[in-house]
């Protein structure tokens, strides 16, 4: 397997499958922890801090992508990779990684596991990959990477994955074959016919608790613990919840406790879109908050808190010059 990104999801997942003896090839930013990769391989911390170092091999995706272009890429010419996991944030699916990644399917129809968060990032992928099969993944897996070669896995959870656009298609010999290696791998894995629908119940969630713990500066357990908080809480949720009914998702039961629920489940996480905001790098707002907003423009809702919740965390992200 190919694993395109080596933040924390990239890193939890290639270094279980790599340990279960699957063959995982990273592709990452810069040739700088591509390198590191390659000499020490991926350290993961487990519960009860029981560690594990795994060998993996690396590449820079500039480097990688150039190589199969050129037809040059020596090292790997002969390895056959089943699936391609894009596990970069939005920010990063700009037109230049964009172009890299048509590289890797361009001689293939290797299939696509596409695990960001928010709305979007779908089409993008669809409109430079055309010919290969395009999946779409929920997780509810927890991780932080350490440095640039370790991850901590800080909560257990699975992976909801589906084809997209959504298809009567019964479940694949590849699809089964998938399933079989992540078992193998101790990851839950569960192919899902309404992925859809959880990208909606998963981007309401995130809608909720991602910017507001970026804009207060708690953890996930400590955000509905003040009474001022909670409140802005429940009326984004409300918000965010009716514009996303209207676009099609389909009601789960009381999604309000739900989201008390998972700050309860993750209290000592903090949120990606905290770290973001710690970090000074740029957050996802736009394929969450404003994912939400775009759908409502369809629909013509209002959105007053989205909006507020937006201008919030812009105002929080680095200036980046325009062009």
């Amino acid at each position: 397997m190919i694993v395109v990104g080596a933040g924390a999801l990239g890193l939890l997942y290639g270094a279980r499958l790599a340990r279960a003896g699957v063959n995982v090839l990273m592709l990452t930013h810069s040739d700088e922890q591509a390198e590191m990769l390659n000499d020490e391989g991926i350290t993961l911390v487990e519960a009860e801090n029981l560690i594990s170092r795994i060998s993996v091999k690396a590449a820079s995706l500039h480097s990688y992508s150039t190589a199969v272009e050129a037809g040059l890429d020596e090292r790997h010419r002969h390895e056959k990779f089943d699936w391609i996991w894009i596990a970069v944030k939005q920010a990063h699916l700009d037109a230049a990684m964009l172009a890299q990644l048509a590289l890797l399917t361009s001689r293939s129809q290797t299939p696509i596991i596409a695990l960001q968060n928010g709305i979007g990032h779908m089409d993008k992928l669809r409109t430079v990959m055309p010919q290969a099969p395009m999946y779409t993944a929920v997780t509810t897996e927890g991780a932080l990477r350490v440095g640039g070669n370790t991850v901590h896995h800080t909560g257990s959870g699975s992976i909801m994955l589906g084809i997209w656009p959504k298809t009567e298609e019964k479940t694949s010999k590849h699809q089964k074959l998938l399933l079989k290696t992540m078992q193998g791998a101790g990851i839950e894995l569960i192919l899902s016919n309404e992925i859809e629908n959880r990208v909606f119940h998963k981007l309401l969630i995130n809608a909720v608790i991602n910017p507001l713990t970026a804009i207060f500066g708690v953890r996930n357990g400590d955000l509905p613990l003040d009474p001022q908080r909670r409140r802005f809480m429940e009326a984004l949720h409300l918000e965010s919840e009716g514009i996303l009914l209207a676009s099609g998702m389909a009601s789960e039961g009381d999604s309000w406790q739900r989201v008390l629920q998972i700050c309860v489940a993750t209290a000592r996480n903090e949120s990606s879109m905290l770290r973001d905001v710690l970090g000074g790098r740029i957050t996802e707002v736009d394929w969450i908050n404003g994912g939400i907003i775009s759908l409502a423009r369809k629909q013509g809702l209002p959105t007053p808190m989205n909006d507020a919740v937006m201008t919030m965390i812009k105002a929080l992200e680095p200036n980046v010059p325009n062009g």
